[in-house]
């Protein structure tokens, strides 16, 4: 990707290739920040241990779609007593209790004023934060690296809008003041679909090998 970036012209002043001053920058070295913030929300009683599979998930809970990555979790495992045996997050998935019926609103820099309401049935359930294969989830990880590295501004696409109102809950419950969000519109196909991993043919990368001037991806994308 960042060979890619290079070649359409992009530069950057920090990041896993070239150093800087809020490292390290790949996710793999960062797992105490994680674990901090996990212990964090665990200690104060914001997150319960999920042992939900994807099938039963994908029974009881509403389908995601492509304004979002999760589908709305129906609370089965929330009121769980047990969460005090758990000492490390391993083993288990574990879920972010999400204030029922509050409202999180923001204002996007790209597409203006976004509302959504939390809660079981609404436009976001309790999220996940860590996973049992013991890797932190988006969320967390997001929040607790835009933090870490004093991020003021997030871009990206509007497929992640829910994500910012999770996050957003996640910053308030560790303290952290949220930077501005701009999402942008997603880069569809001629039958309005947007594109994903499955049109490979009009990835930078193939367009690049297929001969295609960065110059003229750039036209091809809207770029200024």
């Amino acid at each position: 990707m960042m060979e890619d970036l290079r070649w359409l012209g992009i530069r950057w002043t920090e990041g896993p290739d070239c150093g800087g001053a809020y490292g390290p920058y790949s996710q793999s070295e960062r797992r105490a920040h994680y674990v901090e913030a996990w212990r964090r929300l665990r200690e104060a009683g914001l997150l319960y241990p999920c042992i939900c599979s994807r099938k039963d998930l994908a029974q009881a809970a509403s389908a995601p779609n492509e304004a979002d990555d999760e589908p709305v979790y129906p609370g089965t495992c929330r009121e769980r007593k047990d969460v005090a045996g758990f000492t490390e997050p391993a083993g288990v998935n574990w879920r972010f209790r999400v204030p029922e019926g509050e409202v999180v609103e923001f204002a996007d820099l790209n597409l203006g004023r976004q509302r959504y309401v939390a809660g079981k049935g609404l436009d976001f359930g309790d999220f996940l934060v860590w996973r049992r294969d013991d890797v932190p989830a988006y969320q967390l990880a997001a929040v607790v690296d835009d933090a870490a590295m004093r991020i003021t501004e997030v871009v990206r696409g509007a497929d992640l809008l829910k994500s910012t109102a999770r996050q957003l809950l996640l910053m308030r419950a560790l303290e952290h003041s949220p930077p501005g969000y701009f999402h942008c519109e997603l880069v569809r196909d001629a039958a309005g679909v947007r594109l994903a991993k499955r049109h490979d043919a009009l990835s930078v990368r193939h367009l690049r090998e297929a001969g295609m001037t960065a110059e003229k991806v750039l036209e091809m994308a809207g770029w200024p």
